[in-house]
């Protein structure tokens, strides 16, 4: 078998399979994906298309039944101000348009990951040369604004944003104008600058059109396609006029695509170096991974202070900072430690709100990857439940 007939029969006989259990599982959202997986190809093959399709819902309801019983008994009185504080959390960071029937009264969707495309003997990777598509400093202004709200590229460093921002292009739409047609092939993902866009998709032939989101801007769509070489999973049609800045496969795969994998796989690697953490799986691990976000801070300044309420967890990625504390009244603060790139600090903040010890002072420049308790919440439930599988580790933090 040559490679153009590889090609053929991953495009006929695979990818249709596969980007439909892929959009079954990513909208079922089971705890643990495989048995819903295996559940899901032995209906296929018991029963065809239809089956599978009318096998969904109860699959839907096992996968999501276990988590549905964790959460009623994590319910507690004193988590009642963490939940009120996660409602703030922007939690519309889609991978694809498949993720978003959005139904009241159910939790929002965690962060997904991003995923790998299969290189090897028929799809081999080519050498990468960035594009360059000449802009305005206004044009790259609202770009970087707008990278910064998607969390896709969190995980750039400066070189890598600038080859991205140099690749995007602008497209303007109007009003009803299609963007993204349905089953089409798709070799961008599109950032949305200015106005709003609709999401729809048939779920089954002749059926009409089901209303899925409405994109705003700050928003991403199209990735799906670049991550697994799929068909586009529903169609994007402007609702207002718009404009968008496009990303081609070539730039997400090697540069945007990449950093993700690397930044997860340093963060999985860092985690479990966090005491309070040990006792994370690794699954649990991953998920928290992706959602830490990178900042910044300027030597001389500060990131926390002494006695400021917190709830973020902090590790160091680059750079130096000090612990400062005020031991007597009316004198200068003492260090009391000194943290460099591998150290973490304000971990107890993901279990209880408590004021800071100390203040953190930066010695140089840093670059921090922070994490929220409602985020972990949100991602993995209270952490005292994780503390809990180990009990000694769980008083030790208690007091």
């Amino acid at each position: 078998m040559d490679r153009q007939q590889y090609e053929n029969y991953l495009k006929e006989k695979l990818h249709p399979i596969l980007e439909k259990m892929l959009i079954d599982c990513l909208q079922a959202k089971p705890a643990d994906p495989i048995p819903f997986l295996i559940q899901w190809l032995q209906n296929k093959q018991c029963g065809g298309a239809a089956h599978a399709q009318s096998a969904q819902a109860p699959l839907q309801q096992k996968a999501q039944a276990p988590a549905n019983q964790d959460k009623k008994k994590k319910k507690s009185k004193k988590e009642s101000d963490e939940e009120k504080a996660s409602s703030d959390e922007d939690e519309d960071d889609y991978v694809e348009v498949v993720q978003t029937h959005k139904e009241k009264g159910k939790p929002a969707v965690g962060r997904a990951s991003v995923s790998a495309e299969a290189f090897g003997q028929f799809n081999q990777k080519k050498a990468f040369k960035p594009k360059i598509i000449q802009k305005k400093p206004e044009q790259i202004q609202k770009i970087t604004q707008r990278l910064s709200q998607a969390f896709m590229f969190s995980a750039l460093d400066d070189g890598q944003r600038k080859i991205v921002i140099d690749a995007m292009d602008e497209k303007r739409y109007k009003a009803g104008e299609l963007v993204i047609q349905q089953g089409e092939d798709g070799d961008v993902l599109y950032v949305v600058d200015e106005g709003e866009l609709d999401c729809e998709k048939v779920f089954k032939k002749g059926d009409k059109a089901t209303y899925l989101k409405t994109y705003q801007p700050g928003e991403s769509f199209g990735e799906l396609s670049l991550l697994y070489n799929a068909p586009r999973a529903a169609s994007i049609r402007a609702k207002t006029n718009a404009i968008l800045y496009s990303l081609d496969r070539d730039t997400f795969n090697n540069i945007v695509k990449d950093a993700a994998a690397k930044k997860r796989e340093f963060y999985e690697s860092f985690l479990q170096t966090v005491e309070l953490l040990k006792d994370m799986d690794n699954y649990e691990r991953s998920k928290i991974g992706d959602a830490l976000k990178s900042i910044t801070f300027k030597k001389g300044s500060y990131v926390v202070k002494e006695g400021d309420s917190g709830d973020d967890f902090f590790m160091i990625e680059e750079g130096q900072l000090q612990a400062l504390k005020q031991v007597n009244p009316g004198q200068d603060p003492v260090v009391v430690k000194e943290y460099k790139q591998g150290d973490y600090f304000g971990e107890l903040a993901l279990l209880k709100n408590c004021p800071r010890q100390a203040s953190i002072k930066c010695v140089t420049d840093v670059k921090l990857a922070t994490l929220d308790r409602s985020a972990f919440k949100r991602l993995l439930g209270p952490v005292d439940t994780i503390l809990g599988r180990n009990a000694d580790n769980y008083k030790k933090f208690q007091k």
